[in-house]
C-alpha cells in the first residue's frame, strides 16, 4: 500500500482543506495509459471504484491502476520558497540517497 511522508500528509491535507472546498474532498491520483503517466487533481469526492487513503486528516483517492503502481511506493513532498508544493515517488525500503 502507498505511504505517505509526513511532509506528504501536511501537503494533502493543505490541499485538500483550502477555502471553498468541499469537506470530503480528497486528492485524487489516477491514470490514464495504464499507469505511464501518473494524473493529480483535487476531487470532491473518490470516483466509484477508488481506493480511498486516509491519513491525519489528508485524503487520498487512488483509481485501481494507480493504486497497484503505487502499491510499493513513498510518496513524499517538497515546498520550495514560494510555497509551490512537488510531490515525489520513492520506493519503500530503498536506501535513502546521500
Amino acid at each position: 500500500m502507498l505511504m505517505l511522508t509526513p511532509t506528504a500528509i501536511d501537503v494533502v491535507r493543505t490541499i485538500t482543506s483550502a477555502e471553498g472546498t468541499p469537506q470530503d474532498a480528497g486528492l485524487r491520483i489516477f491514470t490514464d495509459d495504464g499507469a505511464e503517466t501518473l494524473q493529480l487533481a483535487l476531487a470532491a469526492e473518490p470516483a466509484a471504484d477508488d481506493q480511498v487513503m486516509t491519513a491525519e486528516g489528508s485524503r487520498i483517492f487512488l483509481d485501481q491502476q494507480a493504486a497497484a503502481f503505487l502499491d510499493d511506493k513513498i510518496l513524499d513532498a517538497g515546498v520550495d520558497g514560494n510555497g509551490q508544493s512537488s510531490f515525489v515517488l520513492g520506493t519503500q525500503g530503498a536506501p535513502a540517497a546521500e
